[in-house]
């Protein structure tokens, strides 16, 4: 999320009009409704071969990747930036993503900003500029010139629905359109700014569940709230709930897996360029509204942080990976889609519209998304990718979108065939229609077979008649012979049907009371094997409001074809085809440990004496030694002192020995129950004062909680920051490993990356010496050599007990 103050967006005269001719058109003006709606004139339909490359010449389209791969960003030549990304495939076919407003031209000489950016692609990889939310002309004014922040997109009730946040007014707007890009009309605030959430009303998400109730999750800094939402969608209303709580915890996104409600978060900091901490967590539940836990059965609201690593920042080109939204490609397989900021280049250049803080630069990327043992997690715990990758499956195998206004490559089947035809909407492009009377099925299917072992069949379907169904079909043989996925207006259900010879076997699985019959709403259909899946959504974003599991009799998963059907009059299909089903991931890449111990740089502290008080020690002090410090029991009992380690607070006691040369892991036992906010304890990769890396036990306050403690394990770095405007000798920066206990096992690995001359350290924690979370990579460029260390700091009142320093080579 963007935490820059009011801004008006500013174009230099002539921009703006040069953008709107080679951009496609569709960044129409818009105009101010009465009752103070904005809404824009309608754009024209989405663009296609050559005025997308007449885009893409301008400067506004993508690279393109070899065919099958991609490489994050994938905005890379699009924008300069896309923050808190969220996409959408719309009905004509087409991918769209929402960005928070910002500079997203720069590179192309534009000072101003794009009020929410649009971005429009066939295959996710490939993305076009296709508009924006609103323009400084016609922003409604109840915002105050507000910028606007972290949009969520949904289909909901035959309309595209967009919830975007008004940080200078505390809350959250909305406004809904009748294609992806628009024309938008605004529909006010969704909340109070006194919500009944204790957080600030910015980061939202919808979320529709199976009886059609549909929820507002949102939150930042560092409560996520949640409430329901009126019929359509536009106010919350009801009891507002807490669902989770952590330092800096934001940007929560729901989704529905099986039997839980996966809520995932960001937490750390979003926008500190090369100190960014952000990473993605999650937690799940059985309920939409709680209570959510962690990985490690850790309560999302217990004040403590957290364990669910979706992804953090690895060490490679990526640093602060977070606010995600899911997309599913075709063959079923997910992707998050997040943003993350290059290590090479950071942060925007400040323009003078936009001066009182720097941005960092966020493009938008994309990573498979793993469930492994029933948690998401991206490329299987291997972290954002900045290498070729295997891209989306975004074409059917067989099957289309009939924008060629035929139906050439179809087939009509059954005793209704002659009912087909086409119709065309702004929203979709071409569809077909079929108007039969009888009772009987009618099949529209490819003439091309495939396999029904392991496919994924996918059609957008509606009942626009009081009586009648839309089905999707697969593994057809003949109008005797087939399974279809049925929306069956007259049982107001999801029926699925398995025909052989002539002979049906159906599973009923009801629709919500509330269910449009005359909106579009997406069918999915998944055979693997003997076994089906079918559910229906309103727009792919794991939100259905029905699914079906069920065996397939023995030989109906054949080989055949794949298509809609119809029965009775008023059913439409669109965009219908199916492909091979993805092969999921199920196991984790392996993770990292330490290798041989290394005696010689280990302590037991089994001794008497102080380290570092005796000439022989390996052990030296800065700043001591610690008042207080005593061998007690086998272990160094350290006493917490009013001192610091930060910026310009240089107080702090610290006890380091030299490292190993080469790469290696240090790892001690600490025992510590810290009781005032800034206290903390635990390891150091020391090189001076303002260069360091250090994880401790640490109690923060939570800042919407009137500086109540949350207590966390907090890896952080700091050092230089050159690249600030203007610049910033030293910055700190933090994020978060996993839950914490009194006695913690804390581990620092350390890497020397030769290729790009940094510092790189991993950390990782552990409440039982047994089980390690990771906690994320930081890296400095390399200025000289690190000591390894103890420190304990920021606050009287509490005494660390470490009872080890062991080292082993990696």
């Amino acid at each position: 999320m963007s935490r820059l103050s009011t801004t008006r967006a500013i174009r230099p005269p002539g921009v703006l009009s040069g953008i709107g001719v080679l951009l496609l058109g569709l960044v129409a003006s818009l105009l101010l409704q009465p009752g103070g709606g904005a809404v824009a004139q309608e754009p024209p339909a989405p663009a296609r071969s050559g005025q997308a490359e007449q885009a893409r010449q301008a400067g506004t389209g993508a690279r393109s990747e070899p065919s099958g791969t991609y490489t994050n960003p994938v905005t890379e030549g699009t924008v300069d930036t896309f923050p808190d990304p969220v996409t959408i495939r719309g009905k004509d076919g087409l991918w769209y993503a929402y960005g928070t407003q910002n500079p997203v031209f720069r590179s192309k000489g534009e000072q101003g900003e794009r009020i929410v950016p649009i971005l429009r692609s066939a295959d996710l990889v490939d993305w076009e500029y296709a508009g924006e939310l609103f323009t400084p002309e016609t922003q409604p004014a109840w915002h105050g010139g507000s910028r606007l922040w972290a949009p969520d997109i949904r289909y909901l009730n035959g309309r595209y629905t967009l919830y975007y946040s008004v940080p200078d007014r505390n809350t959250v707007g909305v406004a809904t359109a009748p294609t992806p890009t628009g024309p938008w009309t605004d529909r006010g605030a969704v909340m109070k700014p006194q919500s009944g959430c204790p957080t600030g009303n910015i980061d939202q998400a919808q979320f529709t569940d199976r009886d059609g109730r549909s929820y507002l999750y949102w939150g930042s800094y560092d409560v996520l709230c949640v409430a329901g939402m009126n019929a359509d969608s536009t106010r919350i209303e009801g009891r507002v709930t807490e669902v989770a709580q952590g330092r800096r915890a934001e940007g929560p996104y729901v989704v529905r897996r099986g039997p839980y409600y996966y809520l995932f978060y960001s937490d750390a900091g979003c926008c500190q360029g090369a100190y960014s901490g952000y990473q993605v967590k999650v937690g799940r539940s059985t309920s939409p509204t709680g209570p959510f836990e962690d990985d490690e059965g850790v309560d999302l609201m217990a004040r403590t942080s957290k364990g669910g690593a979706v992804v953090a920042g690895s060490g490679n080109r990526w640093i602060g990976p977070g606010h995600n939204s899911v997309q599913t490609d075709l063959a079923g397989q997910d992707w998050l889609v997040y943003h993350g900021i290059p290590s090479d280049d950071p942060d925007l250049d400040p323009t003078p519209e936009i001066n009182r803080k720097q941005l960092s630069r966020r493009p938008m990327l994309i990573d498979r998304l793993d469930w492994i043992d029933g948690w998401p997690v991206v490329r299987a715990g291997a972290g954002a990718s900045d290498g070729r990758q295997a891209a989306p499956v975004t074409a059917w195998d067989a099957g289309g979108t009939f924008n060629d206004g035929s139906l050439s490559g179809w087939r009509r089947q059954g005793p209704e065939r002659d009912g087909w035809s086409t119709a065309e909407s702004r929203d979709t492009g071409t569809y077909v229609t079929h108007e039969g009377r009888g009772t009987d099925p009618a099949y529209l299917v490819t003439r091309r077979r495939t396999a029904a072992a392991a496919q994924r069949a996918e059609a957008d379907l509606r009942v626009t008649a009081d009586t009648g169904a839309a089905g999707l079909t697969v593994a057809y043989a003949d109008p005797d012979n087939n399974v279809s996925a049925w929306l069956d207006r007259d049982r107001n259900a999801l029926v699925t049907d398995v025909l052989r010879n002539g002979r049906n076997d159906e599973r009923i699985t009801p629709l919500p009371s509330a269910f449009r019959w005359d909106s579009w709403h997406n069918v999915a259909v998944e055979l693997r094997g003997g076994e089906l899946t079918a559910e229906v959504t309103s727009d792919r974003l794991y939100d259905a409001v029905a699914t079906q599991h069920r065996e397939l009799p023995a030989g109906a998963a054949r080989p055949g074809k794949a298509g809609t059907a119809a029965r009775g009059p008023g059913s439409a299909a669109d965009n219908v085809g199916t492909v091979k089903l993805h092969t999921p991931v199920t196991g984790p890449v392996p993770e990292p440990g330490p290798g041989a111990g290394l005696p010689a740089y280990s302590d037991a502290f089994e001794g008497t004496v102080v380290p570092g008080t005796e000439p022989d020690s390996p052990w030296s002090w800065v700043r001591g030694p610690a008042p207080g410090t005593a061998m007690t029991g086998g272990a160094l009992s350290w006493p917490a002192g009013d001192t610091g380690l930060w910026l310009d607070t240089n107080t702090a006691p610290v006890l380091t020995r030299d490292a190993p040369k080469g790469d290696f892991t240090v790892e001690t036992r600490l025992h510590f129950a810290p009781e005032r906010a800034g206290q903390k304890a635990g390891l150091v990769l020391y090189g001076n004062d303002d260069r360091y890396f250090s994880l401790t036990r640490s109690a923060l306050p939570l800042e919407r909680r009137g500086g109540a403690l949350t207590l966390n394990t907090e890896f952080a770095k700091e050092g230089e920051r050159p690249t600030t405007t203007p610049p910033t000798p030293v910055f700190y920066g933090e994020t978060f490993g996993g839950p914490t206990a009194d006695t913690m096992w804390l581990r620092l690995s350390y890497h020397a990356d030769r290729a790009d001359r940094e510092d790189e350290v991993r950390a990782s924690t552990s409440r039982d010496g047994e089980h390690w979370v990771e906690a994320g990579v930081w890296s400095l460029p390399v200025k000289g050599p690190l000591k390894m260390g103890l420190v304990t700091l920021d606050g009287p009142g509490a005494t660390a007990r470490f009872d080890y320093v062991r080292t082993y080579r990696d």
